[in-house]
């Protein structure tokens, strides 16, 4: 929480013990040990500002009703220099604090001080958190839950930096493997086509068949000509391979610069087999017990580990076995590990290796089944499972006109990343992705997110921005000189529309504690809407330049203090805050 919410928090418990002490001291209630209390905001401000429970839970250890306790309280408890003003008690025993003009100018000094830091704290405490996101298969274009897991992944990144994590931002790239062996195939076999004709040879089923094939292969052999066609499979593949995945890998970091994407570390899957990881990884599992050679293939005793785990949770067999849990590969036959032996020496890479307290991977819906498998099988490692958390992102549905798009127009074929982001503005596309929680279905409306509306929500964020900007030239090309104001102009900001502002501008550093807490930077989004709504309704109720020189002087500060707020929020996000729309 921010500063002033919190000193305000912490002395108004310490009012309430002392009242305690007070009514004890004077007979008014028993000596007995106080057990815990709490001292929080209620969501409806109506009845009072702060709230505690204190008397009910009181009643047990002092034997009286919590009515006489709350009563108690209220009579013996001294606001004098504190933010609060009045205590009142209600029904049962409920005891409501009411703040005063003071609190709500201190929010906004807290603001203005802290500025682009404002919002900032210590919640994360410096610890390492390494956070992976899109990572998409380096054989072809990235689709649209890539576009989502993009947006979600940085934004929440960009929120665990706020609350105090040290983040690092990770892709990493599958460049080993079955789908790299397909990938040479595949474009193996265009560029035989391209020099022998299409009938010469038939591409696979299960091979990639895009364009983009097409173009890798047509690009190689503009730059190397046919000469590679007499060389054997394996030397035309890899020379294939390695003029290919390079240039598919800056694409994507071109796309994702693009998209505003800066990540830290493009880790490489070729790494852990290099480096002995992945032999190093299965061998711990074999002298573990925990693997058995079948049908000539390792294989990894999955079924084993995750019934062991789902027992200690308090799960009967009967269930577990309605789970069909399977065994996993790790080597196949023909020697080479699997994807997933490779991702097991990724996970202990990072939680090992290189020393985060968290792992935080951003998976699509379809992986639900990895993820208490993966789990597992850092238990099986000796590592904490919990130091590994993995968000299911659910699909996209594109809309246009009220109807479905999967189509582009341009190439008759799916909608891409690129596609998405050569016609949709970038801003629109990071704040829209960020308006659902990662678990829940999302319609992405191409129509709402280039319209210049009320109804576009970045656009209306944006726009209540550029509003205040509007505001403070207009007063100034007037002969208004705009100065700094005291607490005592500040509190004059008692319109139930001023408070109410304040009051939201106060709860931002919680926003984001809580954003970070679930991993969901939507939350970050709302309360950007919120605040854009409250202030429209302000500007409304209030007019900004009065006759009161204070009283506009303390209005022109507030605007300043919802124009930093609405700023730190978008620039977190990478979303621009244009001054005039």
């Amino acid at each position: 929480m921010s500063k002033i919410v919190k000193n305000a928090t912490d002395s108004l418990r310490s009012l309430i013990l002392e009242a305690l002490g007070r009514a004890v001291s004077n007979g008014a209630l028993p000596a007995e040990p106080i057990p815990a209390f709490n001292v929080e905001i209620p969501a409806n401000r109506d009845n009072g500002d702060y709230s505690t429970n204190v008397a009910f839970l009181c009643a047990k250890a002092f034997r009286c009703a919590p009515r006489k306790i709350a009563d108690a309280v209220a009579e013996n408890i001294d606001l004098t220099g504190s933010y609060f003003t009045k205590c009142e008690v209600a029904g049962a025993g409920f005891i409501n604090f009411f703040l005063s003009p003071e609190f709500y100018a201190d929010v906004l000094i807290d603001v203005n001080c802290k500025g682009a830091d404002y919002g900032r704290s210590d919640f994360g405490k410096g610890q390492k958190y390494n956070v992976e996101f899109v990572s998409a298969n380096p054989t072809g274009p990235m689709h649209m839950g890539n576009a989502r897991g993009g947006a979600l992944g940085d934004c929440l990144a960009a929120v665990l930096d706020f609350a105090g994590y040290e983040v690092e931002r990770e892709f990493y790239v599958n460049d080993a493997g079955n789908q790299i062996e397909k990938f040479a195939l595949s474009l193996d076999i265009r560029y035989q086509q391209l020099i022998n004709g299409e009938d010469s040879i038939e591409l696979p089923e299960d091979s990639y068949h895009g364009e983009d094939i097409k173009e890798r292969a047509q690009q190689f052999r503009e730059k190397y000509g046919d000469g590679y066609i007499n060389k054997t499979t394996e030397e035309r593949r890899k020379a294939l391979v390695d003029f290919a995945l390079p240039l598919n890998i800056q694409k994507m970091r071109d796309n994702m610069a693009k998209y505003r994407i800066n990540y830290d570390t493009w880790f490489m899957e070729s790494t852990l087999h290099n480096s002995g990881d992945v032999k190093e990884c299965i061998d711990y599992l074999k002298n573990k017990g925990l693997t058995y050679e079948k049908d000539g293939a390792l294989w990894y005793k999955n079924i084993e580990v995750q019934t062991e785990m789902l027992k200690e949770q308090g799960k009967k067999q009967e269930d577990i076995d309605k789970l069909e849990l399977k065994d996993d590969v790790l080597i196949r036959q023909n020697g080479n590990p699997t994807y997933f032996a490779a991702d097991i020496a990724y996970h202990r890479n990072k939680l090992v290796t290189r020393g985060f307290q968290k792992a935080i991977d951003v998976w699509g819906a379809d992986h639900h089944g990895h993820v208490a498998r993966m789990k597992g099988v850092l238990r099986a490692l000796d590592l904490d499972e919990n130091r590994l958390d993995v968000i299911l992102m659910q699909l996209v549905n594109l809309v246009k006109d009220g109807k479905p798009v999967k189509m582009s127009k341009r190439t008759g074929k799916a909608i891409t990343l690129t596609d998405l982001l050569d016609e949709i503005p970038v801003d629109a596309v990071r704040f829209l992705f960020n308006m659902r929680e990662p678990g829940s279905t999302m319609d992405f409306d191409l129509d709402l997110a280039v319209e210049q509306s009320s109804q576009n929500p970045v656009y209306y964020c944006q726009y209540a921005n550029a509003r205040i900007h509007s505001i403070i030239k207009k007063i100034e090309a007037d002969g208004t000189v705009i100065r700094d104001c005291g607490k005592a102009e500040l509190m004059k900001l008692t319109a139930p529309e001023e408070i109410e502002l304040i009051r939201h501008l106060a709860s931002f550093t919680d926003e984001i504690q809580n954003a970070a807490k679930n991993y969901d930077p939507a939350k970050i989004t709302r309360y950007c809407i919120d605040l854009a709504t409250l202030f429209h309704k302000f500007y409304n109720a209030c007019r900004v330049a009065c006759e009161d020189e204070s009283l506009m002087q303390a209005r022109i500060y507030l605007c300043k203090c919802v124009m930093t707020v609405i700023t730190n929020v978008l620039t977190m996000f990478s979303i621009s805050t244009p001054e005039s729309m």
